[in-house]
């Protein structure tokens, strides 16, 4: 799990960024490395609205993750993640995975 700043700033200067309308994902793909980061910024809403975001994401993530290249991830959440179904959220999710390239090659019928 990603907690230092100057670990996720390595991760936006340097990986690929991803976005959805409820979140963006940012992918940097590294040898036997998986490694993840949650944000929400005070656009999304209160404490109790940041919290409950970062648990969605965790969740999905958590979900998806055997199925992911390795590499280190951030998941932010926009404003519109608070308001967004998890269902939805979570077809979102797969969808930016499949543009970002972060899917195993053997998960070809990944859904």
């Amino acid at each position: 799990m990603l907690k230092k700043n100057g670990e996720f700033q390595f991760v936006y200067r340097r990986g690929k960024s991803v976005h959805s309308h409820a979140l963006v994902l940012f992918y940097l793909p590294q040898e036997g490395v998986r490694k993840y980061g949650f944000t929400a910024s005070k656009k999304v809403g209160n404490a109790v609205v940041r919290n409950r975001s970062k648990r969605r994401l965790r969740a999905i993530f958590a979900e998806q993750s055997p199925y992911l290249k390795d590499g280190t991830y951030i998941l932010v959440a926009k404003e519109a993640l608070a308001s967004t179904a998890f269902q939805q959220l979570k077809s979102d999710f797969i969808k930016i995975l499949k543009r970002a390239g972060s899917i195993q090659d053997d998960q070809k019928s990944f859904t």
